[in-house]
């Protein structure tokens, strides 16, 4: 588990960017895999969750997750919900002790949010998508709608595909820079012709930052690149895998 200085410091809560290590998963999932929308064996992911709760400092029914579908929308969380009412949304928010707050990836950035006065927290599924039409903003906003003031919020950005690793067509930055021309600051020449390749991370900091909260930590590590510590979606496609498992990031209020 990888912890951000910045939120590390806030006491009262726990948080960590969990890496694949450990766990009970196998095969293509090997370590901790903790989707429960993978095809991996539903017993093993729910063990690597409650691996990952217990961490955090709550019971495996107390982690909260979303159906994540790269949109811009956020939920607020005031108690646990079933497996039935799953909500879909890619960033949360809360002021309630007792609950983790988690997102799932394999290459997208994770975020993790706190105001350590008023004592609310947040999390967001940031891939270039969500990213773009405003989760990260978005989940700014909600937390304020709880009581957090921008200038105590701090963020964390973790793990996430580096801009080595993740090239792109021409028409992936064709849509970033109609939406922003200062967007080509985030893309680099590739040397196949008319790609590129894009830094997600830096994207999603300088969003994070421009929101105007206190701080935003980043660990700046790439997901694709590092198979022993990460899962990672394009790793998956390039070697043709029927699936691929997602590491979990996750921040609770301590009761």
């Amino acid at each position: 588990m990888i912890e951000a200085a910045n939120l590390a410091a806030v006491s009262g809560i726990r948080h960590g960017f969990f890496t694949r290590e450990g766990g009970l998963s196998t095969g293509i999932y090997e370590g901790l895999n903790c989707s429960l929308g993978s095809d991996d064996a539903r017993d093993s992911v729910v063990a690597n969750r409650a691996i990952c709760a217990q961490a955090l400092g709550v019971s495996g029914e107390s982690l909260v997750t979303v159906h994540q579908e790269h949109t811009p929308d956020v939920v607020t969380v005031s108690a646990p919900w079933t497996a039935e009412d799953v909500p879909v949304a890619d960033g949360l928010v809360t002021n309630q002790p007792g609950i983790a707050l988690a997102i799932l990836a394999a290459d997208c950035t994770p975020v993790l949010f706190v105001d350590p006065v008023a004592r609310v927290i947040g999390a967001a599924h940031a891939g270039w998508k969500g990213a773009m039409t405003g989760v990260v903003e978005n989940t700014v906003d909600a937390m304020t709608t709880l009581g957090a003031t921008r200038g105590n919020i701090r963020a964390a950005i973790g793990p996430c595909i580096g801009a080595a690793s993740y090239e792109v067509g021409p028409e992936f930055s064709t849509r970033f820079l109609d939406d922003d021309p200062h967007n080509e600051n985030y893309f680099k020449p590739s040397s196949n012709r008319g790609h590129s390749y894009f830094d997600l991370g830096g994207f999603t900091l300088d969003r994070a930052v421009a929101t105007g909260i206190a701080s935003v930590d980043r660990i700046d590590t790439d997901t694709y690149a590092d198979e022993r510590r990460f899962f990672s979606y394009r790793r998956s496609c390039h070697r043709s895998e029927p699936d691929y498992g997602r590491q979990l990031s996750g921040i609770a209020l301590v009761p």
